[in-house]
């Protein structure tokens, strides 16, 4: 496995397996690696000739009240878990190698990224896109592998693709749960032992949305979100930021659940920033 940290090494690398025709698949993640991750990683072992994984805390998609500087970051652990991964090569720059002085191009995803997770991080996804475009220009990747759990990332990283004609295709893949249902995230090592109990009513008011369309019929997007709503704020410990149904390609709230569509969600829990969702069709 070839630990890579410049940009230079990383293009030269990319072009030797263009040029021996090998397909490449890319995992971008900002480390403190989980199953769910190398879950992605291990898809991408199965449909492709090479994989590389990135780990990067990019400080782009971070605002300046957000936890940055507290970030997980066990680079140790990762090369371990990613080393028995199958995994071809390591990119894992510096901050300086990405965006070294005087960088100053953004990108503006849109309506996308201003609703749900946008209202609360401002500039958050413009951080994403800026971060992947300048990945995919440098690896080429034939296909990109991302989660489910981050499932407006992974929308408007599609609508990314499509606008500026990125020749990679876009596989997102099933959220990765812990036995008791809460999504696996980087983030998870916050939650103290009561916190982490408190933090499965998000799950629970998911999978009870869920219940309420498909086995009830309740198409009622309204009636829905009240239901999760009042599950939600019956636990003491969770600050609820939205619950929202959205249409699976748009992001825009619907009012009737008549084909597939996207239940999201994202609350605190002390200091702890937690997101989920289900994709739920009427029945």
């Amino acid at each position: 496995m070839q630990i890579i940290k410049t940009i230079k090494v990383m293009q030269d690398l990319s072009r030797r397996l263009k040029a021996d025709r090998k397909s490449l698949g890319l995992v971008p993640t900002m480390g403190a690696l989980h199953d769910g991750h190398l879950s992605l990683v291990r898809r991408s072992g199965e449909e492709n000739d090479r994989t590389v994984v990135t780990v990067f805390v990019n400080p782009a998609q971070f605002g300046p009240d957000e936890d940055f500087e507290k970030y997980p970051r066990d680079l140790d652990g990762d090369m371990e878990k990613l080393s028995d991964a199958g995994v071809h090569a390591v990119f894992t720059p510096e901050s300086s190698e990405m965006y070294p002085d005087g960088f100053s191009t953004s990108i503006d995803v849109g309506y996308m990224g201003k609703v749900l997770c946008g209202t609360a991080r401002p500039g958050h996804f413009g951080g994403v896109a800026a971060v992947l475009a300048k990945l995919f220009n440098m690896i080429m990747p034939d296909r990109v592998y991302l989660g489910q759990k981050d499932f407006q990332q992974s929308v408007i990283v599609r609508k990314l693709v499509k606008d500026l004609n990125f020749n990679t295709e876009v596989i997102v893949c099933p959220i990765v749960r812990e036995p008791d249902g809460l999504a696996m995230s980087s983030r998870n090592v916050y939650l103290n032992e009561e916190e982490r109990m408190a933090s499965l009513i998000l799950s629970r008011a998911l999978t009870m949305g869920q219940e309420l369309i498909q086995s009830k019929g309740i198409d009622d997007a309204a009636a829905v979100k009240k239901e999760m709503e009042k599950l939600i704020k019956s636990e003491p410990l969770a600050e609820l930021e939205y619950i929202d149904v959205v249409d699976t390609h748009s992001l825009k709230s619907i009012q009737r659940v008549l084909f597939a569509a996207a239940i999201c969600g994202a609350l605190k829990i002390g200091n702890t920033r937690l997101i989920d969702n289900v994709i739920v069709e009427k029945v």
